[in-house]
């Protein structure tokens, strides 16, 4: 098995990787949008890179056309992504209009935003969903009954069978979805990093994402096994979470009530695996992420030795 070799500042997924590329992000516009633009001169790639606030950051964020994209890949499903969106699009409009007066009479003009999440988790959803940040409300709308505040998320499902019209408007897409089939599907019977490796070989020969894997073979066998990992891992976690959070949030019921211990659980247990993967993934001790897979009780003793 090769020697797999990570980035000291990795951050990156497959999705983010190949839609980085300004014509595969073109091509995956023109499908969503029924459009057929071939010039990619005029597309402006605006997103913040290492930026994070309250540990939100967007997969890809661009103006073309007159409009700012927000575009998420989630192997979860995620209900609050329309206020994750909404505070990461302000830091980019800051960035957009910074040489821009506020204070003036003349009107300032923004691209206008939407907002595009392509789903490929494990767990049924919708081909199509519509997300609304005003689900979140807990307060009175206006006299006519509308939010003084919007903003909605469109999410579709990239499952191998789901969208299809969309899946081949977007070869790009399409091949990715494939490629994490392959992966889910040997991960079921093999060891993960084998499994990885194996997709990797298959969709080579199959022409499947062949000349991305060829050319970044070790960094995405990396970035496969840490993706799924931590979205097994997740899962795994938020299980065991959700019971320690239930007697965190018994025994703390008086001050915070019982539905935020349970959140405040959750959340430390997610947080905590992410910590531990990017320390393994920084350090590239991909043997040791490996291992951490299969073997809970070594996981905890990396969770003491990096005192997480």
């Amino acid at each position: 098995m090769e020697e797999v070799k990570v980035k000291s500042n990795y951050k990156d997924t497959i999705f983010r990787m190949l839609f980085s590329d300004k014509e595969n992000l073109l091509s995956l516009y023109n499908a969503l949008n029924g459009t057929d633009y071939t010039d990619t001169e005029g597309l402006e790639i605006t997103t913040l890179e290492n930026a994070v606030y309250m540990n939100y950051r967007n997969d890809i964020s661009f103006v073309f056309s007159s409009e700012l994209m927000l575009y998420e890949h989630q192997s979860t499903f995620n209900p609050n992504m329309p206020l994750r969106d909404l505070i990461y699009v302000t830091h980019v409009l800051q960035s957009l209009i910074r040489d821009e007066d506020l204070y003036s009479s003349v009107l300032v003009k923004i691209p206008a935003p939407r907002f595009v999440i392509f789903y490929n988790g494990i767990k049924p959803q919708p081909e199509k969903r519509i997300l609304r940040l005003s689900d979140a409300f807990e307060g009175r709308t206006n006299e006519g009954g509308q939010p003084e505040l919007e903003l909605v998320v469109t999410a579709y499902n990239i499952n191998a069978d789901s969208n299809p019209e969309l899946m081949e408007a977007c070869q790009m897409l399409k091949e990715y979805a494939q490629y994490v089939e392959q992966v889910r599907e040997r991960a079921k019977e093999k060891e993960l990093a084998q499994a990885v490796e194996d997709a990797v070989d298959y969709c080579i020969q199959n022409g499947i994402l062949a000349e991305f894997l060829s050319k970044n073979r070790a960094e995405a066998i990396a970035m496969s096994i840490f993706e799924y990992d931590e979205e097994k891992h997740i899962r795994n976690e938020k299980e065991l979470s959700y019971q320690e959070g239930h007697q965190a949030g018994m025994e703390e019921g008086h001050r915070m009530g019982v539905e935020e211990g349970h959140r405040t659980g959750m959340e430390e247990g997610e947080d905590r695996l992410k910590r531990l993967h990017k320390r393994l993934l920084d350090e590239n001790r991909i043997d040791e992420l490996r291992k951490s897979i299969e073997d809970e009780s070594y996981q905890k003793k990396l969770y003491e030795e990096y005192h997480i």
